[in-house]
């Protein structure tokens, strides 16, 4: 196994106590207040516990601006050279009004550190698979990554699938059909993401979260959440993905 080596990006970018973020109005689940009313006391949810997430793809995708877009709202162009070993960052994401704690784990593409990463996959609650919409050898190689998470993760884990720097659309290599087809043949959640405008990367870790929450509490009289339904109806809400 090759030696885990600290990043500089990691001490200078990342932030390690757990900030919070509250997702806007339109993020958050209705209920009436008569469906409450028939719904008896639902488990309640440890704030404490913290979710282990992991970023996983090729080098180059945009795992490390994808976190730190979303740890620190800001896009710091060229600043970062290829993940060496492992880093992490906490974020609190309130959900529902329940604090969700997500411990988020960067990894390197390079598959010289392929096995660090798969020592990683055997306790993680998610994982977000990235590739790059201008790189088809990215996009190709999710196979590969999705065969190893089956192999070494365990078999709750969430899965989500996404399709990177969707702000350089003149130079897409992978139609968002075929993102979308993809996501389906593996039955995970997807969506096209840019780390550099922000878009759909609070939905994207909002939407892990709830996932993670509701999977932690859930009622056998309740209905199951469903993920790939909420996100739909997200993106419709806040219009992110006309320009796609």
């Amino acid at each position: 196994m090759e030696r885990m080596e600290s990043m500089e990006p990691i001490s200078a970018h990342y932030t390690t106590d757990y900030p919070e973020i509250h997702p806007d109005s339109g993020y958050e689940s209705r209920e009436t207040s008569d469906s409450q009313a028939k719904t008896p006391t639902a488990p309640t949810y440890d704030e404490e516990f913290v979710h282990k997430t992991i970023l996983v793809g090729d080098s180059g995708v945009g795992k490390t601006s994808l976190l730190v877009q979303f740890d620190q709202g800001k896009f710091i162009p060229g600043s970062f050279s290829a993940t060496v070993g492992i880093g992490f960052t906490n974020k609190v994401v309130t959900v529902d009004d329940v604090k969700v704690k997500l411990q988020i784990w960067d990894t390197a593409g390079q598959e010289r550190f392929r096995s660090v990463t798969h020592a990683y996959y055997r306790d993680a609650h998610a994982l977000l698979l990235l590739y790059d919409i201008t790189s088809k050898t990215s996009f190709d190689n999710i196979r590969a990554w999705l065969t190893e998470v089956h192999e070494y993760a365990q078999s709750e884990v969430v899965i989500m699938l996404l399709g990177n720097k969707a702000d350089m659309s003149s130079d897409r290599a992978i139609r968002r059909d075929e993102g979308e087809r993809l996501a389906r043949e593996y039955s995970v959640p997807f969506m096209e993401t840019s780390a550099k405008t922000g878009v759909n990367v609070e939905l994207a870790f909002t939407a892990v979260s709830k996932e993670l929450k509701h999977r932690a509490i859930q009622h056998p009289n309740e209905p199951k959440f469903q993920i790939h339904d909420y996100i739909e109806a997200q993106k419709e809400k806040t219009g992110c993905c006309s320009y796609f």
